[in-house]
């Protein structure tokens, strides 16, 4: 991989990570579109590490949410007495909330590697999952906060997060987001939520990539445009997260939703004109 391409793909993965718009999606359009074999063990590695820059950004950025979490759950496990915190209950919630997707993500690797990267599956997903959005984005009473988040709410959330690898479309900040809102969260700790679901999940996949493909990126991209790659991404994503925390305090996820559409028809287009092969 050349240094441009690595630069691009950083680029569009720290952006679209944590928008409800599916970064898998918009990686394998582009790749594609660059002329890469999206399927290859190299590409499928590539993708999954440079979103570890983009996790890192999240972690810096809610660096003082983490600790709190984390110095809440430790002080909870040590001492009864502290279990009443509602950032107790988030830690366990964070930790119940990412089983979902770590058990369907190995047991379905392969799936999720090969068949569900159809930009069949891609299309289909981002125009049915907006009609979910949308009907979660209209739920009435969404005024629950971030203390009041329990257990059953990260359990539902993770079931919601572990869909998104399989029908990469959905989008994972878009399935967690969505979840959030059908429980009553507001918008902005709905989407807070989803950043904290994620981290360990994102941060686990990644790392399992570097550790068991080291030998396809080395062979196949270089680890010098993976390594760029995922930095661009992280300060890509450091700048999105701050925009979209603002642009949801005041907004829907209308715009959202059009656009997922408009880029379900642009995916369908593409592969019937023969311009992308559909996997």
């Amino acid at each position: 991989m050349n240094w441009i391409d690595a630069i691009i793909l950083g680029v569009i993965e720290g952006i679209t990570e944590f928008l409800p718009v599916s970064s898998t999606g918009h990686l394998n359009i582009v790749e594609k579109l660059l002329g890469y074999q999206i399927n290859s063990a190299g590409m499928t590695a590539f993708t999954a590490i440079i979103q570890i820059g983009a996790i890192l950004a999240a972690v810096v950025y809610f660096w003082s949410d983490i600790v709190r979490i984390a110095t809440a759950w430790i002080r909870g496990l040590r001492n009864k007495e502290h279990r009443a915190d509602p950032d107790y209950t988030l830690g366990w919630g964070i930790i119940v909330g990412s089983i979902p997707v770590a058990v369907l993500g190995l047991a379905l690797k392969n799936f999720i590697e090969t068949t569900s990267r159809s930009l069949w599956i891609i299309a289909a997903a981002l125009v049915v999952w907006s009609l979910v959005m949308w009907l979660a984005d209209r739920k009435k009473n969404l005024d629950r906060s971030m203390s009041q988040v329990t257990i059953m709410d990260a359990l539902i959330i993770g079931l919601f997060q572990a869909l998104a690898p399989i029908f990469p479309g959905i989008s994972r900040s878009g399935a967690t987001i969505s979840a959030g809102l059908f429980r009553g969260f507001d918008r902005v700790t709905a989407t807070r939520l989803s950043f904290f679901m994620g981290i360990p999940a994102l941060v686990a996949a990644g790392l399992l990539e570097a550790v068991t493909a080291s030998e396809d990126i080395s062979s196949d991209i270089g680890w010098g445009p993976t390594i760029l790659g995922t930095v661009v991404s992280g300060i890509v994503a450091y700048a999105t997260i701050a925009w979209l925390l603002k642009f949801v305090s005041s907004n829907k996820f209308t715009s959202f939703l059009i656009y997922r559409v408009i880029l379900g028809v642009v995916i369908v287009v593409l592969v019937l004109t023969g311009a992308v092969a559909t996997s």
